[in-house]
């Protein structure tokens, strides 16, 4: 018999969307599926729009649970939701997005037939808030080690993950109340073992204005907060300040303040690194 998979919603406040999402794991083409979705005290109508879909879910799947409760905040219910999953392996979707049909089926034939690693992920087509496709985030067929990922040389993303169920246990689970968790996690698991993208696109990003990844201030603290708890590695100090270098070429294209001084700041940290991204930037915004 195939393995057992884990595929976990966190739903909060994707009244919009969340019917998408579990569609997209109904229409897996891989059979052994257990679905969990936990609604972590959504304000708006997402409870209802879950609870529809609630007979086709105890049909498609062999193991199916709903619950809903008070917010904890998001790495608190991917953590329950851990310990209630029996499967061989672990995949978790945001309620706002959604995955191929082909993605449960291939990620286990390769972690199957390629033990020595912990996880697997892949590219993504982004999409709006409407389903309309947008560009294509893809990177080489490669793997990544702790080394790669701490100085963030990596493309993992989050809704194209599938993980060995014993090594996210491994870890002991997501950081309570952390705002990039998903960074802090493969951290983890990259002292576990090889983590790999295959380079093929298996899943839908969706780009829409309740986006954390559009509050530059949230997520330039959020990347320094994950890197103090690696300070133990050899390369702490050269990833805070590729990190520090990231977050303020981020405020430079993204905002119109400080432009002066964030130039300035960038060229302190790194010139060399500098001076090729400004130029880049140079030629999409003016040329």
């Amino acid at each position: 018999m195939l393995p057992l998979v884990s595929i976990v919603i966190p739903c909060y406040n994707h009244e919009d969307f969340v019917q998408d999402s579990i569609q997209s794991v109904i229409d897996q083409t891989y059979n052994n599926i257990e679905l969990i979705i936990i609604d972590d005290g959504s304000k708006d109508n997402s409870i209802s729009k879950i609870q529809e879909m609630v007979d086709s879910c105890e049909q498609r799947f062999v193991r199916f649970e709903f619950r809903s409760r008070p917010n904890k905040g998001l790495s608190a219910t991917l953590n329950e939701a851990i310990k209630w999953c029996k499967g061989e392996y672990y995949s978790a979707i945001a309620s706002d997005d959604q995955i191929f049909d082909y993605k449960t089926s291939t990620q286990v034939n390769f972690l199957e037939n390629n033990r020595d690693y912990v996880a697997v992920f892949g590219g993504v087509q982004v999409i709006d808030e409407n389903n309309k496709k947008l560009e294509k985030v893809i990177s080489k067929a490669r793997a990544y080690s702790f080394d790669d990922i701490i100085m963030n040389k990596h493309s993992l993303f989050a809704p194209t993950q599938m993980i060995r169920m014993n090594s996210i246990k491994k870890t002991g689970g997501y950081k309570p109340n952390m705002l990039i968790e998903d960074w802090y996690m493969w951290l983890l698991l990259s002292r576990e073992g090889k983590i790999f993208n295959t380079g093929k696109v298996i899943a839908f990003y969706r780009r829409h204005d309740t986006n954390m990844t559009k509050d530059l201030k949230k997520m330039n603290s959020g990347r320094l907060e994950v890197l103090s708890f690696f300070s133990d590695s050899r390369l702490h100090v050269k990833a805070v300040n590729n990190i520090k270098w990231h977050n303020t070429y981020s405020e430079l294209k993204y905002s119109n303040n400080k432009k002066l001084p964030n130039i300035v700041k960038l060229v302190i940290l790194d010139p060399k690194k500098t001076s090729k991204n400004l130029i880049k930037m140079i030629f999409r915004k003016f040329l």
